[in-house]
């Protein structure tokens, strides 16, 4: 990012204090920060810290009182290569989608040529609010590029999705768009399945794995914080995720999960298959629960489709296919015996180590292998940082 111009626009919401950790990143990695505050969020930053860290001059009002000075938006707009507005409050949001104008902030933003980047950080039942949901949706339609909340503990002492998206996480989003600047058709639309399936053996019982959804989850926000379109069709997760981009499909058993594939697989450009799919499900389902009556019970299993394989071998747009390989033993022959099998253009080998990397855990280690076996080897990181290797690598932009 080095000499990119990057102005700053701050609201009034608690997570305004993340601003200076913001600042420090961007200013590191060579960019020129100016930043507009909302007069709110003085009250959760203060502007001499935010000038300090930028070494420039805050700008809050349209008249500068000390200095007799008017502040010129349209002078800010041109200046900027990218306005971020972090955090993004719902009134601020509200008040770009409907066209009101009442501070600086808002006068710039509506004088920009070049992009708008906003992290939206709200409480987590107004950012399901449909009012909000339209909101980001008209943005969008406007060009806006969304960087979604993530899920966390709020100020309100709840959990769920609402908590702003992290300074370092902020960061690398405007350093893959300056990447991305002026490519043409940058934006994608991304398939991705996440989680376990369930294969019913009766209405109370199944057979199903650990695995949460969370690699799969961590994918798709990322994917829709870069600008790009999602279909994420999830097995059984108490993980949520909202955009307006996203498309977020839930299904129970390997067949619903196929089926719903097959429906959205020529609408995407790539498919990321990160699902850990059942193999196997019970021949037949008991409508009712089966009873403990005999010493020995033997379950007759058939084999699931091979969603990867189908995706693979039905390419009619050219899609690019990535797989997954959880293994514990033999790991990168495994692989790169899916990758050969399969026809797929990488393999993620995620090693299984327990506690430590794979189901239910915060954190992956994972080698990728392209289409020539090259392997890139990552070490153990968070399944957020995880995510963004993954995409550096397979999410090529034309």
């Amino acid at each position: 990012m080095q000499g990119k111009r990057i102005l700053l626009g701050i609201t009034g919401g608690i997570a305004a204090y993340k601003i200076a950790y913001l600042i420090r990143i961007l200013k590191k990695q060579g960019a020129e920060v100016r930043a507009i505050m909302t007069p709110a969020s003085s009250d959760f930053i203060s502007p001499l810290v935010v000038s300090t860290l930028t070494e420039n001059p805050v700008s809050i009002e349209f008249w500068n009182k000390q200095t007799g000075e008017w502040t010129n938006h349209v002078e800010l707009a041109l200046w900027a290569d990218v306005l971020v507005i972090a955090p993004c409050t719902a009134n601020t949001l509200a008040k770009m989608a409907s066209g009101l104008c009442d501070n600086l902030l808002l006068a710039t933003y509506f004088s920009m040529k070049a992009k708008t980047i906003i992290a939206p950080a709200m409480d987590l039942d107004m950012y399901q609010h449909p009012t909000v949901k339209r909101n980001m949706e008209a943005l969008l339609g406007d060009g806006v590029q969304i960087i979604p909340a993530t899920e966390g503990e709020l100020a309100s002492g709840l959990e769920g999705q609402g908590r702003m998206e992290e300074p370092e996480q902020i960061a690398q989003i405007l350093s893959v768009f300056f990447q991305n600047e002026g490519k043409k058709s940058s934006s994608k639309t991304v398939l991705i399945t996440a989680g376990p399936t369930h294969e019913a053996i009766d209405p109370v019982r199944f057979i199903g794995n650990h695995s949460s959804g969370k690699m799969g989850f961590e994918l798709a926000h990322l994917s829709l914080s870069q600008g790009h379109s999602v279909i994420l069709i999830s097995g059984p997760s108490v993980l949520e995720l909202t955009h307006p981009n996203l498309t977020l499909i839930r299904v129970q058993s390997a067949q619903d999960m196929f089926a719903a594939v097959q429906e959205h697989w020529n609408a995407c450009h790539m498919g990321i298959f990160s699902a850990a799919v059942a193999d196997y499900r019970p021949e037949v389902f008991a409508k009712q629960k089966i009873k403990k009556n005999e010493e020995d019970f033997i379950l007759h299993l058939v084999k699931n489709p091979d969603i990867l394989s189908w995706a693979s071998a039905h390419r009619e747009n050219g899609q690019l296919v990535v797989g997954f390989a959880l293994e514990t033993n033999n790991a990168e022959e495994n692989a790169l015996g899916k990758l050969d099998r399969k026809n797929l253009d990488y393999i993620i080998l995620n090693e299984f180590i327990k506690d430590v990397s794979g189901f239910q855990s915060e954190t992956n280690k994972i080698t990728i292998f392209d289409k020539d076996k090259k392997a890139h080897v990552f070490p153990l990181k968070s399944k957020r940082e995880v995510a963004q290797d993954i995409l550096s690598v397979v999410l090529t932009i034309e």
